[in-house]
Protein backbone atom coordinates (compact mmCIF):
# COMPACT_ATOMS: atom_id res chain seq x y z
CA UNK A 1 0.00 0.00 0.00
CA UNK A 2 1.34 3.35 -1.15
CA UNK A 3 1.39 5.99 1.66
CA UNK A 4 2.80 9.87 1.35
CA UNK A 5 2.60 11.66 4.45
CA UNK A 6 3.27 15.05 4.46
CA UNK A 7 4.29 17.15 7.60
CA UNK A 8 6.05 20.82 8.20
CA UNK A 9 2.95 22.94 7.37
CA UNK A 10 2.04 26.01 9.65
CA UNK A 11 1.33 29.50 10.32
CA UNK A 12 4.56 32.22 9.17
CA UNK A 13 5.01 35.48 9.04
CA UNK A 14 5.58 36.86 5.34
CA UNK A 15 9.40 36.97 5.05
CA UNK A 16 9.42 33.78 7.04
CA UNK A 17 10.51 29.89 6.09
CA UNK A 18 9.15 26.61 6.43
CA UNK A 19 10.70 22.97 6.01
CA UNK A 20 7.50 20.51 4.41
CA UNK A 21 8.86 16.91 5.05
CA UNK A 22 6.88 13.92 2.69
CA UNK A 23 7.71 10.43 3.69
CA UNK A 24 7.18 8.02 1.35
CA UNK A 25 6.24 4.01 2.07
CA UNK A 26 5.06 0.96 0.10
CA UNK A 27 7.05 2.30 -3.24
CA UNK A 28 10.91 1.74 -4.78
CA UNK A 29 11.30 5.69 -3.43
CA UNK A 30 14.95 5.69 -5.79
CA UNK A 31 12.72 5.00 -9.18
CA UNK A 32 10.00 7.82 -8.51
CA UNK A 33 10.63 11.16 -9.52
CA UNK A 34 8.87 13.21 -6.58
CA UNK A 35 6.60 16.53 -6.79
CA UNK A 36 5.20 19.00 -4.33
CA UNK A 37 2.06 20.87 -5.46
CA UNK A 38 -0.59 23.18 -4.02
CA UNK A 39 -3.57 24.32 -4.16
CA UNK A 40 -5.84 26.59 -2.99
CA UNK A 41 -9.80 27.26 -2.96
CA UNK A 42 -11.37 27.35 -6.06
CA UNK A 43 -8.22 26.70 -7.99
CA UNK A 44 -6.38 24.29 -9.43
CA UNK A 45 -3.85 22.11 -8.01
CA UNK A 46 -0.62 23.90 -8.97
CA UNK A 47 2.80 21.64 -9.33
CA UNK A 48 5.09 23.81 -7.67
CA UNK A 49 8.43 21.88 -7.64
CA UNK A 50 10.11 18.22 -8.70
CA UNK A 51 12.95 16.55 -8.05
CA UNK A 52 14.09 13.22 -10.18
CA UNK A 53 15.49 10.34 -9.49
CA UNK A 54 18.33 11.80 -10.42
CA UNK A 55 18.07 15.07 -8.67
CA UNK A 56 17.26 17.06 -11.12
CA UNK A 57 15.16 20.03 -10.07
CA UNK A 58 12.40 22.28 -11.97
CA UNK A 59 10.33 25.04 -10.08
CA UNK A 60 7.60 27.14 -11.22
CA UNK A 61 8.43 30.91 -11.86
CA UNK A 62 6.78 32.05 -8.83
CA UNK A 63 8.87 30.33 -6.69
CA UNK A 64 12.33 30.56 -7.79
CA UNK A 65 15.51 31.23 -5.86
CA UNK A 66 13.12 30.92 -2.76
CA UNK A 67 12.09 27.46 -2.65
CA UNK A 68 14.59 24.30 -2.62
CA UNK A 69 13.64 20.65 -3.52
CA UNK A 70 15.28 18.03 -2.24
CA UNK A 71 15.37 13.86 -1.53
CA UNK A 72 16.79 11.73 0.91
CA UNK A 73 16.53 8.28 -0.26
CA UNK A 74 17.83 6.50 3.05
CA UNK A 75 14.92 8.19 4.26
CA UNK A 76 12.03 7.74 1.54
CA UNK A 77 11.53 11.27 2.30
CA UNK A 78 11.75 14.39 -0.26
CA UNK A 79 11.28 17.96 1.44
CA UNK A 80 10.67 21.50 0.25
CA UNK A 81 12.64 24.28 2.04
CA UNK A 82 10.56 27.95 1.66
CA UNK A 83 12.05 30.57 2.50
CA UNK A 84 10.85 34.40 1.83
CA UNK A 85 7.26 33.48 2.42
CA UNK A 86 5.03 35.61 0.63
CA UNK A 87 1.11 35.61 1.58
CA UNK A 88 0.57 34.35 -2.22
CA UNK A 89 2.06 30.96 -0.76
CA UNK A 90 -0.68 30.00 1.39
CA UNK A 91 -2.02 27.24 0.43
CA UNK A 92 -2.24 23.23 1.05
CA UNK A 93 1.08 21.58 0.03
CA UNK A 94 0.95 18.24 -1.67
CA UNK A 95 3.60 15.82 -2.19
CA UNK A 96 3.13 13.06 -5.36
CA UNK A 97 5.10 10.11 -6.04
CA UNK A 98 5.44 10.10 -9.28
CA UNK A 99 4.33 11.67 -12.53
CA UNK A 100 1.30 10.03 -13.84
CA UNK A 101 0.18 8.15 -11.14
CA UNK A 102 -2.21 9.03 -8.62
CA UNK A 103 0.30 8.54 -5.27
CA UNK A 104 -0.70 11.48 -3.16
CA UNK A 105 -0.20 12.58 0.14
CA UNK A 106 -3.42 14.07 2.20
CA UNK A 107 -1.84 17.55 2.25
CA UNK A 108 -0.24 20.38 4.55
CA UNK A 109 -1.34 23.65 5.12
CA UNK A 110 1.09 26.75 4.61
CA UNK A 111 -0.40 29.92 5.40
CA UNK A 112 1.33 33.20 5.43
CA UNK A 113 0.03 35.85 7.21
CA UNK A 114 1.10 38.64 9.73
Amino acid sequence: QVRLVESGGGLVQPGGSLRLSCAASGIVFTTYSMRWYRQTLGKQRELVATITNGDTTTYTDSVKGRFTISRDNAKNTVYLQMNNLKPEDTAVYYCKAGRDTNYWGQGTQVTVSS
